[in-house]
């Protein structure tokens, strides 16, 4: 749709210093770290390449508010009082299903290619900077995969189906569709995070089972099937349930949508099961060790996003800074405006290294990648979202009032800021977490000190900085001191990859900011940065 030329001159005053919209802004050549870190291989850049400037048109950033602001609504019923507990989304969400299960969101990381995992990583960050809500349905059906593939007795038609690059959402059984996705249903009202006391129960039916409970939390109810949690004779277990069976609706009801904070493009249900038909996935009994693959790989995605949010929001408060002045002076020249700026930048290119690491790690063939990619996630997932709404709500500030209006994308961002944290395990679960993994795998430890002590006399402030962090934890911390030892590692973690592959003006204000500790508690409590170069890695500004 064309629109017209916006008009300045009103009559009663002339629109100035109010920078014009971005328009098509291309989010691959415009970002030089996602660029470094991305995996190498021609033909994955190329994906990543045409996805980036596909997401970065200003049509879709349109069709993003669109999809944010005309909310999934319920449908329980028809008009005859029949039930169809179905969701409906706003055109713009199935837009961006479309073309993000196109680009191989979900599949890329499956299909043999090195570096899938690296890819589909730096798909997830891209895609959060546009519309971060059509990612939660595309991150379950990824991680879902390696889960569903060594299930026994269901049909194949799941697996290949969730690995096509074909968005279908028709309504209809796994059979006859193009494509697929998965969601998943753990959590009860009593227990949260304690998925051992749930209580939906499973009973068996000749080589199936049904299920009869109530899930506090299914995320995308439409997808085609759930993995969730049930109890059998012998506990736990986990189990793959279809929303429709051949020639009928699975007993899937839906209570309400979730009127959530943020997220607002995706639906969230309460849901209850009503002998819902169900395939058994791994042993009875192992419900969470099956189930724990998927987290693994839905946490990758929720320790990426948060750069991707970050990312938005920086962006928009640079374009904004550099076409706006105040007191006979643009913004962008300022000092302390490119202080405060370049700090919150060293924050996004942190998380973002790290983030991409660990993904590469997800790729790696040897046992130590993957040692180090389980403890390396939940390090990258901690750190980033404690950053990311303290970055996106300084970024709102730089824009002033319009930075708290719903014209820019900035309230969206702040609402999506905490949502990354708290999915597949809050603050407290994974430092926990963490310190678990260190406790019972050794090759984890050793990993992780591989990785601090790459950059070994590379600076001396690093040296000195993993010397104390070492003096002040010989071993594993008490429980109560777990958030502190996981901040401080991943603080060291992330420099540790800075120092090695980040140009020197960068990787030089992160050791002496964050890990020398030269600076106060807020944002911009900092001194002699090059902002210079800071600045630069976020583009030029359009």
């Amino acid at each position: 749709m064309s629109h017209s030329v916006p008009r300045s001159d009103l009559g009663t005053h002339e629109v100035y210093n109010q920078p014009d919209a971005r328009g098509d802004f291309d989010l691959w050549q415009s970002d030089p770290v996602i660029r470094l870190t991305a995996p190498t291989t021609a033909n994955l850049n190329n994906q990543l390449g045409h996805y980036a400037r596909t997401l970065g048109q200003a049509k879709l950033r349109e069709a993003a508010r669109d999809a944010n602001r005309h909310t999934p609504e319920l449908e329980l019923f028809d008009r005859g009082g029949r039930r169809l507990d179905e969701v409906r989304y706003y055109p713009a969400y199935h837009q961006f299903l479309e073309i993000s299960v196109a680009a191989g969101y979900s599949a890329v990381a499956w299909e043999g290619s090195p570096g899938g995992h690296a890819t589909h990583a730096a798909m997830v960050y891209l895609a959060s900077q546009v519309e971060p809500g059509h990612c939660c349905p595309l991150t379950m059906t990824y991680a879902s995969a390696p889960v569903i593939a060594a299930a026994e007795g269901i049909s194949p038609d799941w697996h290949s189906k969730i690995l096509s690059r074909q968005y279908d959402p028709s309504v209809t059984e796994i059979s006859h569709k193009q494509g697929a996705t998965i969601g998943m249903a753990m959590t009860e009202k009593q227990g949260g995070s304690d998925v051992r006391s749930n209580t939906t129960r499973a009973e068996p039916d000749g080589s199936a089972w049904r299920l009869t409970g109530h899930k506090w939390f299914c995320s995308a109810p439409m997808s085609d099937g759930f993995l969730t949690l049930a109890q059998t004779p012998k506990g736990l277990t986990c189990f793959l349930v279809p929303r429709w069976l051949e020639g009928g609706r699975n007993g899937i009801r839906i209570q309400r949508l979730k009127d959530k904070l943020g997220n607002r493009s995706n639906a969230s249900a309460e849901i209850e099961y009503d002998r819902a038909l169900a395939y058994q996935i791994g042993e009875q009994g192992r419900g969470v060790h099956t189930i724990v693959e998927m987290v693994h790989h839905t946490r990758l995605d929720t320790a990426i996003a948060p750069a991707g949010l970050m990312r938005a929001a920086l962006v928009e408060a640079h374009h904004w800074v550099s076409h706006r002045s105040a007191f006979q002076k643009n913004l962008i020249d300022q000092p302390l405006m490119r202080t405060v700026l370049a700090d919150l930048t060293l924050d996004w290119e942190g998380s973002l290294a790290l983030g991409m690491r660990v993904a590469k790690a997800f790729d790696g063939l040897t046992q130590e990648e993957r040692a180090f990619a389980r403890i390396g996630v939940a390090l990258a997932k901690f750190m980033s979202n404690k950053l990311c709404p303290l970055v996106v709500s300084e970024a709102m500030e730089i824009l002033g009032g319009m930075g708290y209006i719903e014209d820019t994308p900035l309230p969206m961002l702040y609402r999506e800021a905490p949502l990354n944290g708290i999915w597949e395990g809050s603050g407290n679960v994974i430092c926990l977490d963490a310190l678990r993994t260190l406790a019972k795998e050794p090759r984890a430890v050793d990993a992780l000190n591989a990785e601090l002590d790459a950059p070994e006399g590379q600076d001396t402030r690093y040296d000195a900085a993993l010397r104390g962090y070492r003096t002040r934890w010989k071993g594993l911390p008490p429980e109560e001191e777990a958030r502190w030892f996981v901040e401080q590692t991943a603080l060291l973690l992330t420099a540790s990859v800075l120092i090695r592959q980040a140009p020197e003006p960068i990787a030089d204000a992160f050791t002496a900011t964050r890990v020398s500790g030269d600076r106060g508690r807020i944002s911009g409590t900092v001194s002699n940065l090059d902002t210079r170069a800071i600045l630069a890695r976020l583009g030029r500004p359009d």
